[in-house]
């Protein structure tokens, strides 16, 4: 039984992910064109879905996609557009860049009505993505789908392979001590969201790493009870190199966003597992408001 606003809305990713790809024809014509230069912001989880666009468009051969945490986005660079991803539309250092910036500028929210709407040039609206949850999931992973459908990506594939992800056995991976998240190239989005997640929900630490990086130094904490997690294939001797130091090393099939799915399960069931709220992190809120 659903004991938590998160898990229905995990639960509902492959169905929002699919409601995505259906409203592309509709909002395609506001998303960055082949050859822009274009910069992404969000704040938290929103910038690791930034994050993961930027290099899936760059891999794509569509332009320079730079991603940028909103509050250090570089003024003095010249971009073609600018893409604002933010859940609540009230974000400070998200609202405050969007006004602040010359190049045309999108936001995809998920109250298309907020503040956002005063400052952005367009709006794309996710409202069936909003969430209850403190905690994003949906949100993020819905509006990186929608990126991916204009990359020309197959949605109902990943979604597929969400709903793997939501029947898969979670139970193995509550007993890890600590977990390093790795991934490549946009897949490093990710893994960053995979440890952001695990923080918040369930105040386990847990960390995330570019995969090809992890051996320069954080290789150095991997032992018996702790995993290595690889978003996406893993590099040559990568699932060797942990083996031997008795970490475990976790590695699938699936799409990496059905993959962040399962990671999104396994930081709920963390939290439940230590009496957590995971709807309601200690410290955190739905969207950072700050003083004028």
């Amino acid at each position: 039984m659903t004991r938590t606003h998160v898990e229905a809305e995990i639960t509902s990713q492959p169905s929002t992910w699919r409601e995505a790809a259906a409203l592309l024809p509709s909002v395609a014509g506001l998303l960055p064109r082949r050859g822009e230069r274009v910069a992404v912001v969000g704040c938290g989880t929103s910038w690791f879905m930034a994050m993961a666009y930027a290099g899936l468009r760059e891999a794509a051969g569509q332009g320079e996609t730079d991603a940028f945490t909103a509050s250090e986005f570089p003024t003095a660079r010249a971009y073609d557009r600018v893409v604002a991803i933010t859940r609540s539309g009230t974000t400070t250092e998200v609202l405050r860049l969007l006004a602040a910036v010359d190049a045309p500028t999108v936001a995809i929210t998920g109250v298309p009505q907020e503040q956002v709407k005063d400052v952005a040039d367009e709006i794309i609206g996710l409202p069936f993505a909003d969430e209850e949850s403190v905690v994003q999931t949906r949100f993020a992973t819905t509006t990186l789908a929608l990126l991916r459908a204009h990359l020309g990506d197959d949605v109902e594939g990943f979604a597929g392979d969400a709903e793997r992800a939501l029947a898969a056995d979670i139970t193995p991976h509550l007993s890890a001590g600590q977990i390093s998240f790795v991934g490549q190239g946009w897949t490093i989005g990710l893994a960053h969201e995979a440890a952001l997640k695990t923080r918040e929900a369930a105040q386990f630490w847990a960390e995330a790493y570019p995969a090809m990086d992890y051996r320069h130094g954080p290789v150095a904490i991997a032992e018996p009870g702790r995993e290595v997690w690889s978003f996406g294939a893993a590099p040559d001797g990568l699932a060797e190199q942990v083996a031997a130091t008795g970490a475990g090393f976790v590695s699938n099939d699936l799409d990496p966003l059905a993959q962040l799915v399962l990671a999104q399960r396994v930081a709920v069931g963390l939290a439940l597992a230590r009496d957590l709220d995971p709807d309601r992190p200690r410290h955190l809120t739905r969207a950072v408001e700050l003083p004028d």
